[in-house]
């Protein structure tokens, strides 16, 4: 099969977010459909809120009512995924789903690309984007799993530390 494996985004009853994304794995598991179903997510943030004077981190879903399936679309895929309890539908015109865009799924931030870095602390880096473009610094601090770099930099005669994405900088030549 040489399609990929795309976004949808699937509307459920509110609350039912979480048991609809175990119920799909269940399915997926049961029937062996992992090479049509990739993965299952239901977007969350971790908020404070503050009740009675206290504050407490809560995970709060960022789209209630949705969750979003990377899958290929079949005739077995689309008839697993809308039969399951709590599910009433895909995003789409119609009944007919249709896929994330690569920018969407950038700005969901759902699928995590992994920057591969060619340098460490105490290398020479270029900044390669940003309004620092162009100038050269020091990695103090590297910290892949976040995305950012702490570079050192020389502004105005000054050594000044700016943060920044893994991305953003190369080393320097």
């Amino acid at each position: 099969m040489s399609e990929a494996a795309k976004w949808y985004v699937i509307h459920t009853y509110s609350g039912y977010e979480n048991k609809v994304s175990q119920n799909i794995e269940k399915v997926v598991e049961n029937h062996k459909l992992h090479d049509l179903v990739h993965e299952i997510r239901v977007p969350t943030e971790t908020v404070t809120e503050i009740k009675d004077d206290k504050k407490r981190e809560v995970e709060r879903k960022i789209f209630p009512g949705y969750v979003l399936v990377k899958m290929i679309l079949t005739d077995d895929s689309w008839y697993v995924v809308r039969n399951i309890r709590g599910v009433t539908g895909f995003v789409g015109p119609g009944s007919k789903p249709v896929p994330l865009t690569e920018q969407e799924v950038e700005a969901l931030g759902v699928d995590v690309r992994q920057v591969e870095v060619n340098y460490a602390v105490g290398d020479n880096v270029k900044v390669i984007h940003g309004p620092l473009e162009g100038f050269i610094g020091i990695v103090e601090e590297l910290d892949i799993d976040k995305n950012f770099v702490k570079v050192v930099v020389s502004m105005f005669g000054r050594e000044t530390p700016v943060e920044l994405e893994l991305d953003q900088v190369q080393t320097a030549d």
